[in-house]
């Protein structure tokens, strides 16, 4: 069969699947055959510079050779293992995660992906709190399971709210502040003041945990303002609150850091649960996971933790783990992140805003970036959906694929990308950008 055969094979196949979070009268999917880095090639030959990282998760890139060899040679000395066994390879994954762990982390629970990563957080601090509420922000995604989505904020949580005991509020977002604030300091100020509003009002004692996304990403790469995440963990300590930071999207080079929270607040905010999934092993075998504390892990030194999975800490998902962290520190990947973020996105995106008034804000860090589109830069109207779409067919045409959320596009190769790399991707936004203008 030809390469073209194949791409009309694969689009045909793809009929009969069902995907999520779409219309599926209305998909019109691109047939990726392979990838390579920053670059993905479509079974016509078509480069496709990927600035969406697929969902994010794509840090280290498509297709390491030293990811790709470890997950074949764990296949082919031991393919799977029930989690009940100790298996080397898991626990030298697990080590390699608390290397990069907050102060006080010192067990990981695995599990198959971000969702159910959050799904075990919310149950441990439940049962080591003996309390039932959840609290998060309206501004957040955590992921499609039971509580997970009933514990995110936008409105793919609306047809799903059938977990008990989530209480939502307001986090800081000082472009499109809810507090009437005019510097990023009094948007912290009043965001904590409402926080522990909702803290009082709901009942200290009925609080389980507040879960944040310590950067939160889908629902717009919003940066923190200083002091309010230590602002937070400050009120939850005081009320015997476990603080759980979500790092599915954030963490593992995703920041210029190797979790996001590393980089804020100087570092200092020590949590009592973290989640992670996406950038630990870039996706390359599906896997997710829960930093645990060691309070809450002497919970359940002599009672049973009533959670598990089939697949929890897999040997091929470990290996993936291993192996791309190790790469990620000996290629100074997450260092190229951050010079990146600092040196060459961030400046090219702030000189894109100056020429187009149609991006209101640029905001973000590492390779983690959004563009917050707007009809009004005064008003701060956000563009229509129509708008997205447009601007995601034109740099789709000119060979860029990219994450778009909302009225946003978000900016976010994977943390290998190039100077070059970002250079050609700069261009093409500013051409379509332009294209829109003189439409």
């Amino acid at each position: 069969m030809t390469e073209s055969d194949l791409g009309a094979e694969a689009l045909a196949l793809d009929k009969q699947v069902f995907h999520s979070w779409s219309a599926q009268a209305h998909l019109n999917p691109i047939a990726i055959a392979r990838g390579r880095g920053s670059r993905l090639w479509d079974h016509a030959g078509r480069e496709y510079l990927d600035f969406s990282s697929q969902m994010v998760n794509v840090n280290i890139g498509h297709s390491h050779p030293k990811v790709v060899a470890a997950i074949a040679e764990q296949a082919a000395e031991l393919a799977t293992i029930a989690p009940p066994t100790a298996n080397l390879v898991r626990g030298r994954a697990v080590a390699e995660i608390l290397r990069h762990a907050p102060e006080g982390m010192t067990k990981v629970f695995l599990t198959n992906g971000g969702a159910d990563a959050v799904e075990n957080a919310i149950r441990m601090a439940r049962l080591h709190t003996g309390r039932d509420k959840v609290l998060s922000t309206y501004r957040s995604y955590h992921g499609n399971t039971g509580a997970a989505v009933v514990a995110t904020g936008d409105w793919r949580r609306l047809p799903n709210e059938y977990a008990r005991g989530h209480v939502h509020f307001f986090g800081p977002f000082p472009y499109r502040s809810e507090f009437w604030s005019d510097s990023p300091e009094q948007e912290t100020e009043r965001a904590l003041h409402h926080l522990e509003r909702v803290i009082l009002s709901e009942g200290p004692t009925s609080i389980a945990a507040i879960l944040l996304e310590t950067v939160p990403g889908t629902a717009g790469v919003i940066v923190p303002p200083p002091g309010y995440l230590t602002g937070v963990r400050e009120l939850a300590t005081r009320h015997g609150i476990m603080l759980v930071l979500d790092e599915v999207m954030a963490g593992f080079g995703r920041t210029g850091h190797w979790l996001a929270r590393d980089g804020v607040d100087g570092g200092t905010v020590v949590p009592d649960l973290v989640t992670f999934a996406k950038g630990v092993n870039s996706g390359y075998v599906p896997v997710g996971g829960v930093m645990i504390s060691e309070p809450i892990t002497k919970t359940f030194d002599d009672t049973v933790f009533p959670g598990g999975l089939t697949y929890s800490g897999h040997p091929l998902a470990a290996a993936s783990i291993l192996a791309a962290l190790q790469a990620m520190e000996s290629e100074g990947i997450v260092a190229n992140a951050n010079r990146i973020g600092a040196d060459v996105l961030g400046p090219g995106l702030r000189a894109l805003a100056a020429k187009h008034p149609i991006i209101g804000e640029v905001r973000g860090m590492g390779v983690f970036w959004a563009l917050d589109l707007v009809t009004d830069p005064q008003a701060r109207t956000p563009v229509p959906p129509a708008t997205i779409g447009a601007i995601k067919a034109a740099c789709a045409e000119r060979g860029l694929l990219v994450f778009a959320a909302e009225n946003r596009i978000h900016v976010v190769p994977p943390c290998i990308v190039t100077d070059d790399e970002v250079a050609r991707a700069l261009a093409i936004y500013d051409e379509v950008f332009g294209a829109l203008g003189a439409a």
